[in-house]
């Protein structure tokens, strides 16, 4: 679905542009034409390469979609797939005992099950134009096109201008995702110690994997892309980002503060469940050296009982008068003496 098709000239806005008039202002100097999708189809791509001479591979790659984040550069065009993040509220289960696959978030306030969905932006800049298409996303980037045409005289940097706001716009919306994985894993870190690890261990470890599983979806965004965005800003940088290297250096610096807190996070996540497992087991512990003190005691019980439990005729202590009292205090004696030495050694 078209969103708009601009043309601009000097960054200022010239007019809303119909397909089959895009020709006449690609003649003209200094004016790009900037072309906005919306879960673009096969034909609509078909439409874009025939316009704008788009390579047939990187049309290719936009058709198929499920891409890695990457920039490929083809003779003076550039192609780039960046991965759109959000959070969508997860679908009712069907299949009682099945549970939702992509399910990696948790629960708001109100209670409701949240995952991380990706979706797809892809963008082919060449010096005269661009084309942005959004794929699978519900959020409106409508502000990228206002905040461009606010600053004419960035915009008359051209395409280059554009691409470096819609991935900067990519890359802010990771941040406050990050964020809330930061504090829910703070959140679930307080409750570990507090609780001591024993109260909901198993809840409390799939709740950090989920967090996991969070972190490895933004990490596949935010790693490869970070790895291309470096190419935009030192060395030889690509032609359509000529004008604008020095803001995409800005962007790689905002993924590398994303890359190093993904990693934080995932070493936090993990160092967390190890955590909770070895409070786990250390209560476990606790238990058993319990229960084997309460064992051991009535083990000495059971013994003495069961001596003078046994039908033998010639037993000294059947005729004595104060046998049975004797046999009683021994055995509360002896129960006593190992309670004592239990409780020394912090088994009870």
């Amino acid at each position: 679905m078209f969103l708009h098709c601009i043309a601009y000239h000097n960054g200022i806005k010239l007019a809303d542009v119909e397909l089959t008039g895009i020709a006449s202002y690609l003649e003209q100097p200094g004016c790009f034409i900037w072309v906005a999708l919306r879960n673009a189809t096969g034909e609509e791509l078909a439409q874009m390469q025939s316009v704008f001479n788009l390579h047939e591979l990187a049309v290719e790659d936009a058709n198929h979609g499920h891409q890695r984040p990457k920039i490929e550069e083809y003779d003076n065009e550039l192609f780039a797939v960046m991965h759109l993040v959000e959070e969508r509220e997860t679908p009712e289960k069907t299949t009682p005992g099945k549970t939702d696959p992509d399910k990696t978030g948790g629960k708001d306030k109100e209670g409701k099950e949240h995952r991380l969905h990706v979706g797809e932006m892809h963008v082919f800049a060449g010096p005269r134009y661009i084309v942005s298409i959004q794929n699978d996303f519900r959020q409106d980037l409508f502000g990228v096109r206002v905040h461009c045409e606010r600053e004419p005289k960035n915009l008359a940097r051209g395409p280059g201008y554009v691409f470096y706001t819609l991935m900067d716009t990519v890359v802010d919306s990771y941040f406050p995702l990050i964020e809330k994985l930061e504090t829910a894993i703070e959140h679930i870190e307080e409750r570990i110690f507090a609780h001591g690890g024993a109260l909901n261990a198993s809840n409390g470890i799939r709740r950090l994997y989920r967090l996991k599983r969070r972190a490895t979806v933004l990490k596949h965004a935010v790693t490869p892309l970070m790895e291309a965005a470096g190419r935009l800003h030192s060395g030889r940088v690509p032609e359509v980002c000529e004008k604008s290297r020095h803001y995409f250096r800005d962007i790689y610096d905002h993924l590398l503060r994303l890359n190093a807190a993904l990693d934080s996070m995932r070493d936090a996540t993990t160092t967390a469940i190890q955590v909770n497992l070895a409070l786990v087991a250390s209560d476990q512990a606790e238990i058993n050296k319990r229960l084997a003190a309460w064992a051991g005691i009535f083990a000495i019980v059971t013994a003495l009982a069961g001596v003078w439990g046994m039908n033998f005729e010639h037993m000294p202590e059947l005729k004595w008068e104060y046998g049975y009292p004797a046999a009683i205090g021994l055995i509360v004696a002896a129960a006593g003496v190992l309670y004592w030495r239990f409780r020394r050694a912090r088994w009870l």
